[in-house]
């Protein structure tokens, strides 16, 4: 793109010079390749392109960056991608100005609970206060739903004093991930929320966004990221000026056995889409087959994140995603990392092996 072409001739000018040590950068006209070997990354990115790597996972193998498609105009999405481990950060540049929008940025906080009831309690409370901030702060609330027994876990805003309380007209209800079946079938995430909690509460019929269930994978996955840019446009959902992919103000996750989150599956290459916002997946490891799902970039563009764990047989992926190891697209849970803040929710059962 024109757009693109002073960059492309900065790093070009830049990488004059430049020894095999140091690194190789490759341009044509749908890319620019730099690679680099091990432990220049940081100093590299400065002495090419003047970004500032903010991040403190420096410890990569040697990488490539690539130039992707335009988010818009004037935003360029790159990737960093750890060939022997293929994890990525993302980075964008605004005229001549670059700087990296990187994973990690937001501690979690660990919330432990004795019992599923009282994590309900809670979860109300942090979700009605989350909507009166942002319905003072910008006239609306935008809320994200997974599916599962996070659904449950919901029920207290169903109830006193949240029922009253909260000013529903304010609320813009999505889902991160659907299964592409008809809204009143047994497996669809929409009609788990409808029947568990949006038919309890007084929303707004318009302002709660499922998917078209007579579409394809494919054409859902396409027309539900239509609706979001639809929104966007509008102002009803805020776009992050730090990575250009929407911004909803609370997501609310669950977590699957396996360490799934959204419709993003272990190994899965949809975990490393990063250029949509909704992607489809025709192969789901867990049934039904047929899903659109949020991609991560959207997912860590959020404003807050709540992910929501009970039980105990999904100990043990809480204990290794909060550990101190390698972060792994095997256990995609550990990829959520908004430029927000981030809560976990655990019942004590869930919590039991960290």
């Amino acid at each position: 793109p024109r757009e693109q072409q002073p960059l492309t001739e900065k790093l070009q000018s830049a990488a004059v010079g430049e020894s095999a040590d140091r690194g190789l950068l490759s341009v044509d006209t749908k890319r620019i390749i730099l690679t680099l070997p091990r432990g220049c990354m940081a100093s590299a990115f400065h002495t090419l392109c003047s970004l500032q790597l903010h991040s403190s996972q420096t410890r990569v193998s040697p990488c490539a960056l690539q130039i992707s498609q335009a988010v818009s105009p004037k935003l360029f999405s790159f990737s960093l991608i750890n060939r022997s481990n293929p994890r990525k950060l993302n980075l964008f540049t605004k005229s001549s100005m670059a700087e990296v929008a990187a994973a990690g940025k937001s501690n979690p906080k660990v919330n432990v609970f004795d019992s599923e009831e009282d994590l309900s309690v809670s979860l109300a409370k942090y979700t009605a206060e989350l909507s009166e901030k942002f319905a003072k702060e910008r006239g609306a609330f935008t809320v994200v739903l997974s599916g599962g027994s996070l659904i449950k876990s919901l029920r207290k805003l169903a109830e006193s004093p949240y029922l009253e309380k909260v000013d529903w007209g304010k609320w813009h209800v999505f889902w991160v991930d659907e299964r592409v079946v008809p809204k009143d079938h047994a497996d669809s995430n929409y009609k788990l929320a409808y029947d568990g909690f949006l038919s309890k509460v007084p929303l707004p019929t318009g302002q709660v966004y499922a998917i078209n269930d007579a579409l394809s994978a494919e054409g859902a996955a396409d027309d539900y990221e239509t609706c979001l840019k639809h929104l966007v446009n509008n102002g009803v959902i805020s776009l992050s000026t730090a990575t250009g992919f929407p911004k909803f103000d609370l997501m609310l996750l669950g977590m699957g056995p396996d360490g799934h989150v959204a419709s993003l599956f272990p190994g899965h290459p949809l975990v490393h889409e990063n250029q949509k916002w909704v992607t489809y997946i025709k192969d789901s490891p867990k049934p039904p087959p047929e899903r659109i799902t949020f991609t991560f970039p959207v997912i860590n563009s959020s404003a807050y994140i709540a992910l929501v764990v009970c039980g105990s047989g999904k100990a043990p992926v809480v204990h290794t995603a909060l550990g101190a190891g390698h972060k792994s697209d095997l256990l995609p849970v550990q990829m959520v990392s908004p430029e927000g803040v981030m809560a976990w929710f655990l019942d004590k059962d869930a919590a039991s092996k960290i």
